[in-house]
């Protein structure tokens, strides 16, 4: 293997430095190098520090050899997206304007990762305070996807997408309000899930501003890699209470047998579909056919009641420290802002209380519809990875691009597991779907998941092309 350790999933980084095959030094040294070799044309990671991630590394060689792994992660790097607080690093959410913000302390999905023996690589990329689903940072700059220099590599998580899709990195973390860890899953043909609410804890420390209702219900973190096995061990080690999170719950990941009824969803409604995308989503729902569940294309129920309802409690949430943001953001970040920001109107008491109404009314229905249907899969975006610029050119342009990330929205307002898989490579770019489930059942999600994994292969890492 040699220097070629960044070619490996983190699970199996994870056993070869348990048996004794290599080190987390020689490990991390693989990926540093890698860093090295491709980042300059990706942008995706924004901050390595060598020396600090070799005594990391060298720390948990020693821990190895003293008391045995922590956690099948014991020794693997990984990389956190910069709105994430890691002690003595800057949480800069991509704007000039924190780039000396330093957090004092790790966040508490930084804390666990750590605590399981896993190292600290690299800061990933992001746009300014993760209010595009494009990544280009007005402090970092663009981040390119592996597959294609010319397309976006998605957002908000987009430095994970691409670091991890590209070798630099095996396993990170990221964050999901509206798809955020699963845009990018879809863009550079890696796996992610964005959990059910309060299953990993939040909790920056750098964080001087109210967690508002839209954040505490719709903003979820999640993990990000390119075998869906390591999102599963990610997970498991990320998950649990916090003393920062009064919301986290301690829930074992694995639930009782239910019914394997999956609908399928190729062409989502309130829009138009490519047929690539929606071929992906077809060939998902013939792994799953072929492995024993029962799908069916079908409809949601209450898919415009959602949509409509997270677009109302962002805007809502957007209106209390919108100005203060958009003074701190770069050009692309505000036009994006410009360009979307009168499809509201200004919120209301009224209009917020109505909202949370229509949340209710809305989940009662897809609640019920998932009792008898357990799996909703579908497209994490209806169209192909747009080019660059592409959502600030025109009104026109930024409503096609909400148009192109609306199946992602109803998993995060109502709190709902949504793990993505690729499913192969169509005209030389990625497909891939996400896995919905009912909370608290990430299982059922990672494992179906799993199952469309094994039918189309991992097809990262890449060069970039």
């Amino acid at each position: 293997m040699s220097n070629e350790w960044w070619r490996l999933s983190a699970v199996e980084l994870g056993q070869a430095i348990a048996r004794g095959d290599t080190t987390a030094v020689a490990v991390a040294e693989s990926h540093l190098g890698r860093i090295e070799q491709v980042n300059g044309s990706l942008n995706a990671i924004v901050e390595v520090r060598p020396d600090e991630v070799l005594a990391e590394a060298a720390r948990a060689d020693q821990d190895l050899k003293n008391s045995g792994a922590r956690s099948s992660l014991h020794g693997v790097p990984f990389t956190v997206k910069t709105n994430i607080d890691v002690t003595g690093y800057a949480t800069t959410e991509g704007v000039a304007a924190f780039a000396d913000r330093i957090a004092t302390s790790d966040a508490p999905a930084v804390e666990k990762m750590r605590a399981s023996g896993a190292v600290v690589l690299a800061r990933t990329n992001m746009p300014d305070f993760g209010l595009r689903i494009h990544t280009d940072s007005s402090l970092h700059g663009l981040t390119r996807n592996p597959w294609d220099a010319t397309r976006t590599a998605g957002g908000s998580s987009g430095g994970e997408g691409s670091a991890i899709a590209s070798g630099q990195s095996p396993i990170g973390l990221g964050n999901d309000i509206g798809g955020s860890v699963r845009n990018p899953a879809y863009c550079n043909g890696i796996a992610s899930i964005k959990p059910g609410i309060s299953r990993i804890p939040e909790g920056n420390e750098t964080s001087t501003l109210m967690r508002l209702m839209h954040q505490q219900l719709l903003l979820q973190q999640g993990v990000m890699a390119r075998d869906i096995r390591d999102v599963r061990a990610g997970l498991q080690i990320a998950m649990g209470s916090h003393p920062r999170d009064p919301l986290a719950v301690d829930l074992p990941l694995d639930g009782p047998a239910v019914s394997r009824r999956v609908a399928l969803v190729a062409e989502p409604a309130y829009g138009t579909t490519d047929p690539e995308v929606a071929e992906g989503v077809r060939r998902a729902g013939a792994a799953l056919s072929d492995a024993g569940y029962e799908v069916e294309e079908l409809e949601i129920p209450a898919f415009f009641e959602a949509m409509m309802t997270w677009s109302e409690l962002i805007t809502a949430g957007g209106s209390i420290y919108g100005e203060e943001s958009q003074a701190l953001m770069g050009d692309g970040g505000r036009r994006f802002l410009e360009l979307t920001g009168g499809l509201f109107p200004a919120p209301t008491h009224e209009s917020v209380q109505r909202a949370f109404a229509a949340f209710e009314d809305a989940f009662t229905l897809w609640n019920a519809f998932m009792l008898e249907h357990p799996y909703i899969v579908g497209p994490v975006w209806t169209h192909r990875p747009f080019t660059h610029g592409f959502d600030i050119e025109s009104p026109e342009s930024a409503l096609k691009v909400i148009e192109t990330f609306r199946f992602v929205l109803p998993a995060n307002l109502f709190g709902l597991p949504a793990a993505c898989v690729p499913t192969g490579v169509i005209n030389g770019l990625p497909t891939g779907v996400q896995v919905i489930t009912r909370r608290f059942r990430e299982d059922l999600a990672l494992n179906a998941a799993e199952v469309i994994q094994n039918a189309w292969g991992i097809i990262t890492p890449i060069d970039p092309r």
